[in-house]
């Protein structure tokens, strides 16, 4: 019986051979890691966009009649266009970020949703101008969240 690695194929890799490239992959996944930026820019967006959901509670008038803003819709599109520029500009997915990342989105959503809610009720007192001081602090937080999510989806990278 003829060996199949006798002939036109080629041979195995050496167990040195083999060691050797995957060492130089992780160097190259560490290398990469290293390089990348955080892009501050955008995840102010996000921080943007965050504030924007926050604040869309200054338009609406709560009580028996409430109908929630339509404009978040439009914001959750923002969204995916920043998520998209973030992956354009540094190549990182975030469908594989990790836990600690899925956590930050999640307080992402957790955060707004209650600045959200607090907004409403500063509408229902006739506050409106309050809103503003909770549009700010889920800018603070949505930005600061999406750089934690971010420093998580490259130490994943980092991992592999």
């Amino acid at each position: 019986m003829e060996n199949e690695l006798d002939g036109p194929y080629p041979s195995r890799p050496s167990h040195d051979e083999a060691t050797d490239a995957l060492a130089m992959l992780e160097a190259d996944r560490h290398r990469l890691a290293d390089r990348t930026h955080v892009p501050w820019n955008l995840l102010a967006g996000l921080g943007g966009v965050g504030a924007w959901w926050v604040g869309a509670a200054a338009f609406t008038t709560p009580g028996a009649d409430y109908e929630p803003p339509t404009s978040i819709w439009l914001a959750l599109g923002a969204v995916f266009v920043v998520l998209h520029l973030i992956r354009r500009e540094t190549g990182i997915r975030f469908s594989t970020m990790g836990a600690s990342a899925r956590w930050a989105v999640g307080g992402i959503v957790a955060t707004c949703t209650l600045l959200f809610s607090v907004s409403l009720g500063l509408v229902s007192f006739g506050l409106q101008w309050a809103v503003a001081l909770t549009s700010l602090v889920g800018f603070v937080a949505t930005t600061w969240l999406a750089g934690v999510a971010y420093r998580s989806a490259v130490q994943s990278l980092r991992r592999g």
